[in-house]
């Protein structure tokens, strides 16, 4: 399976489905199920700020008991769309003709030219540790772990 490394905070959001898409300065023409890697780095002064804390502690979490350096969730990568103008905190426009906006623009860097990996079906699960690594990798087998159902 594929799998992305991504910093926390943005890896549990993915996993507890309050954030949609990922955004990075380069495309992937890959689509089907990707692992949701959650770095060992913590963003913990975003952590802190609104509406983020808010969000984490209604599924509760904090900055304290971030899951880290482990898969933490499985998506459905399912589109890979430029980021093709941005009206500054108010949305976000995609090549494919959706608006990004609300908390999810909140969520990702939604600037001129990066691209929105779209993810669905994002299903959290027991983390399983794992080393991460940049750009997309693959992960070992995740059927070996008995709390893991894909």
């Amino acid at each position: 399976m594929r799998a992305i490394t991504i910093h926390q905070p943005w890896a549990i959001l993915i996993a507890i489905g309050e954030k949609r898409f990922e955004t990075r300065g380069w495309p992937t023409k890959y689509r089907g199920k990707i692992a949701i890697h959650a770095a060992k780095k913590v963003d913990k002064e975003i952590c802190l700020r609104e509406p983020l804390r808010s969000v984490l502690d209604l599924h509760g979490y904090t900055v304290d008991n971030l899951p880290a350096g482990a898969i933490v969730a499985i998506a459905n990568l399912v589109g890979c769309h430029k980021v093709i103008g941005n009206k500054g905190t108010a949305s976000a426009y995609l090549s494919n003709h959706k608006v990004v906006d609300g908390h999810e623009l909140l969520f990702g860097n939604f600037d001129f030219g990066r691209y929105a990996w779209e993810m669905t079906d994002s299903k959290w699960i027991d983390p399983v540790p794992a080393k991460g690594q940049q750009g997309l990798w693959n992960c070992p087998s995740l059927g070996y772990y008995p709390s893991v159902r894909i």
